[in-house]
């Protein structure tokens, strides 16, 4: 299974379930992890009789109560009780707990209310509560950032049973893991103490139920309270190893934050880790208390301890609240001010005058007035451009400028360093794969790291994995293993690119312009990402170049021509999601993120595991068309790590997935639970394609095959299951075989290959399986059905016949070189239409008639999102793209693949 999603409950037999005891449960407590353990109480077959949150917060509940108000079962959140005035502060009011609850066992899973010793001591058997640390080390609410800060390598929880004290309690259970050298609070949370915590607090009830639940009493050797960290005592103590400086500010993380003194001013450090290796070559920079300079480096501020170890720092946090990379610190813009000489100065004023000019209604221009802010539209960029290349001939400015400088300040500042020529756009630093000469006739140029805020990098933490030529089975490079720490990054550098950056203030004309630019720069380089695709994916190269390359730049331009044609200001200007799978890695990658970009939104992209190449290819040219930084961002990774935390993200408001069906229903459920996000899906298939006596049958076999075989049988709309009427069956079989035989399976890099390797190992493997079930259930196996005898991951394409309905590779897609053919009685069209329905999937269809009657007949009774007649795979970037029923929900290509990514808002104005 690709998608395992951290926040999942083990699942329990639903025999061994009954057999235990059972309790009825008051549950105390808030968040997403006590609304996990309250769902795993209840699959357990517990009774929970109470439910005490917190109260809502600006009219939004918490997650616990939510959940609770979705399913109508009681629950007393304190903001409805009114009973006393410790209400306010989130206490239980303890008269409406016992009259109302009559509870055995009060479960606290993540409780930060005040619990009276009425309230604990209650039930019969008394309260257990979850503490994220190994007691009795760590107690408090600090406790996981001081098993940081501390440099443990254990970190783990305990459930404990509550008393009068200070986390003091008797142990009931404890688990622990491993502290990796560069993990932070939320890798720890995510990885173990969140997953591994819901678990076990359900273990331990059950351990209560059947009374066998442990009261070990908490030594005091040992026992530790440090209390919580406040941004006044957060300070880096620098004259120390660089280990333990490493573990202050990865132990701050997020909240309240480490902080050191650097040119005179308190910045923020935040995303630390160890350097290992050698020390990359910086600028240098003063940090007060250090024991020698920093470095400014390409891939952030470089630290040293005073045992001359180095760490590295991502991100800076001034004062006023701007977060930027450590690497731009000395980026034009960003930090540092250059002071004017006289002349320039005079240059100011002139401008002022300009912008006093075209902002009439505002009386002094100071230094803060905001272009945009002050009333200017998009008409008035091109005129103070105008203007002022009027005025100082000589300096190139563009339209974009204005949106990256839009204060007063900003804006001479920047035109400044422009005169001077300082302004210069920051150089693209590419690593790329080795060994990459010779290959079809080009030397490769492929990106193998994350893409984030327009850099390329290591995964945080450093973890790289190895990417298959399913040619022969050869490892190409070993590609990034983004973490999730890495999603967190990016979500926030694509939330910063619409709230601070260029993008969401741009004229929609000039995102267009971007977009076409984009296009023009794919074309260039078609014949690089081509050869990419093929050593990837496997991909045929001429289908690669034709349809995986052209249909991706043929999707730009379509969407940068709806730019400016958005007729209402419906953006969401909100992160989006988007996951993609390994069949079409460029173009899967094209249909979603062009439009999501054509409606101004920025993205954080997901490419499949096996195939990321194209995918960070495709990331180094959206910087050299000019796409601001942060607008797209790109993670190699797992399902289960980076697609589920772009699912659980509360800052990403649309997911846009293509994939199987059961982790679509695994994104939709985590998208719901997390915040609710628009989602759409384009999933599984077993599209029918009916083929009737009075067709061209010439042309039926060469589409029927096209239908089954294009893209070696990796295509979501392909033909699972063709119906062929009765009369003209065996003629269309020994035609089908005839050009089988033809076909050449090889090399896809070869011009003369027609069927190149399966994508991976795994699926080829699947593939096998699936004809060998065919086998075993009495089709028949008319040719192939099993993996070709050569160095990679070969499928012969494979015919079955006599098919029946209620077999297995009757109703499950196989996504491979599998024709799996069934008659039907002549003339009967009802019929087949029946059988061709009855699927739980609904993506796409086809039928071939030369009756157009009845192809309309026909094409109007298939339940399907598209129907192909007389044709098959004629798919079109105007026409959109989506399934029913399993095959999921939403449009890709054409105008209604726009709305996915839009919003719309109703504003009722009275004057």
């Amino acid at each position: 299974m690709l998608w395992a999603a951290n926040t999942v409950i083990r699942k329990f037999s639903t025999s061994y379930a009954k057999l235990q005891n059972k309790l009825n449960l008051a549950l105390i407590g808030q968040s997403l992890f006590g609304q996990e353990v309250y769902t795993g109480l209840r699959k357990q077959g517990h009774k929970v009789v109470g439910v005490f949150t917190v109260p809502d917060k600006d009219g939004k509940a918490d997650p616990l109560g939510e959940w609770q108000d979705s399913r109508g079962y009681t629950e007393f959140r304190n903001e409805q009780v009114g009973l006393s005035q410790t209400r306010a502060h989130g206490d239980i009011p303890v008269k409406l707990y016992t009259d109302a609850v009559g509870a055995e066992l009060n479960v606290m899973p993540f409780c930060s209310q005040f619990i009276p010793m009425t309230v604990i001591n209650y039930p019969k058997h008394g309260s257990i509560i979850y503490h994220p640390s190994i007691l009795p080390k760590h107690r408090g609410a600090s406790a996981i950032n001081w098993t940081l800060i501390e440099g443990d390598k254990k970190a783990g929880f305990s459930v404990f049973w509550a008393d009068d004290g200070l986390d003091t309690g008797p142990i009931l259970l404890q688990k622990e893991c491993d502290v990796e050298p560069n993990d932070t609070v939320d890798t720890l949370y995510n990885r173990f103490l969140f997953p591994e915590g819901i678990k076990a607090m359900v273990e331990a009830v059950q351990l209560v139920a059947d009374g066998k639940a442990p009261r070990i009493p908490q030594p005091e050797e040992g026992a530790s309270y440090e209390g919580i960290q406040k941004k006044s005592n957060a300070k880096v103590n620098l004259d120390q190893p660089a280990e333990a400086i490493h573990n202050w500010i990865r132990g701050h993380d997020k909240v309240p934050g480490a902080w050191a003194v650097i040119q005179g001013q308190p910045v923020t450090l935040y995303g630390s880790l160890m350097l290992n290796g050698s020390v990359p070559g910086g600028r240098p920079l003063e940090v007060e208390g250090a024991s020698q300079p920093g470095l400014i480096t390409s891939s952030g501020l470089v630290l040293f301890g005073s045992d001359s170890k180095a760490l590295q720092v991502r991100s800076l946090q001034f004062e006023d609240g701007k977060m930027i990379p450590a690497a731009r610190y000395f980026s034009p813009g960003d930090t540092t001010s250059v002071e004017l000489t006289e002349e320039e100065k005079k240059m100011a004023e002139e401008i002022r005058v300009i912008w006093k000019g075209i902002l009439s209604n505002v009386n002094v221009i100071e230094d803060t007035t905001d272009f945009f802010k002050s009333g200017a539209a998009s008409m008035d960029v091109v005129r103070l451009v105008e203007e002022i290349k009027e005025k100082c001939a000589g300096v190139p400015l563009q339209n974009e400028d204005v949106y990256m400088a839009t204060s007063f300040q900003e804006f001479v500042q920047m035109f400044v360093r422009r005169l001077r020529g300082e302004d210069q756009e920051e150089e693209l630093v590419v690593s790329y794969v080795s060994a990459t000469k010779d290959i079809n006739n080009m030397t490769l140029k492929m990106p193998y790291q994350c893409f984030i805020d327009g850099r390329f990098e290591d995964a945080e933490n450093g973890k790289t994995y190895d990417t298959v030529n399913p040619t022969d089975g050869s490892v190409i490079c070993k590609v990034s293993f983004a973490s999730v720490a890495d999603v967190d990054r990016a979500v926030a550098s694509a939330k910063q690119a619409f709230e601070d950056g260029p993008w969401g203030k741009m004229n929609q004309r000039d995102r267009g312009r971007l977009l076409y630019r984009l296009a023009d720069l794919m074309e260039e380089h078609q014949e690089e990402l081509a050869t990419i695709e093929a050593i990837d994916s496997g991909a045929v190269y001429t289908l690669a170049l034709k349809t995986h390359v052209g249909m991706s730049i043929q999707t730009f331009r379509y969407f940068a021509g709806w730019c400016d044609k958005i007729q209402v200001c419906a953006c969401f200007r909100l992160v989006c999601a988007i996951v993609i799978p390994w069949n079409y890695p460029l173009m899967m990658l094209a249909w979603k993120s062009a439009a999501c970009l054509a409606a101004g939104n920025t993205l954080v992209l997901k490419p499949a595991q096996v195939t990321p190449l194209t995918a960070l290819k495709f990331a180094e040219l959206t910087v050299k068309a000019g796409i601001p930084k942060g607008v797209i961002n790109i993670l190699p990774g797992s399902g289960g790590l980076v697609g589920q935390r772009l699912s659980d993200h509360p800052d990403i408001r649309k997911l846009g997935f293509t994939g199987s069906t059961p982790i679509g229903k695994q994104i939709m459920k985590s998208c719901a639970v997390s915040n609710l996000k628009k989602v759409s899906l384009e999933l599984g298939g077993k599209s029918p394609l009916i083929v009737f006596s009075d067709c061209d049958l010439d042309k039926a076999v060469r589409m029927g095959m096209s239908s089954v075989y294009f893209n070696k049988g990796e295509n979501c709309i392909a033909a699972g299951r063709l119906f062929v009427e009765e009369s003209i069956h065996d003629e269309f079989i020994r035609r089908v075989v005839e050009e089988i035989k033809k076909m050449k399976i090889g090399d896809p890099l070869d011009r003369s290959t027609d069927h190149g390797p399966q994508n991976h190992k795994a699926h080829l493997d699947k593939l096998v399986e699936y004809c060998e079930t065919g086998v075993k259930e009495g089709a028949t196996l008319i040719c192939g059905g099993k993996q070709v005898n050569r160095p990679g991951y070969f499928m012969e394409p494979t015919v079955f016949t006599d098919v029946e309905d209620h077999m297995f590779i009757a109703k499950e897609e196989s996504f491979g070189p599998v024709m799996v053919v069934s008659k039907f009685k002549d003339g009967d069209v009802d019929g087949v239409l029946s059988r061709a329905n009855d699927t739980e999937f609904g993506l796409a269809s086809g039928v071939f008639t030369r009756d157009i009657n009845k192809a309309m007949y026909v094409s109007e009774r298939l339940e399907a999102g598209t129907v192909f007649i007389n044709t098959y795979n004629k798919t079109d970037v105007a026409a959109p793209f989506g399934g029913f029923k399993q095959s999921g929900f939403g449009k890709d290509l054409g105008e209604e693949a726009l709305h996915e990514y839009l919003r719309t808002k109703a504003v009722t104005v009275e004057y």
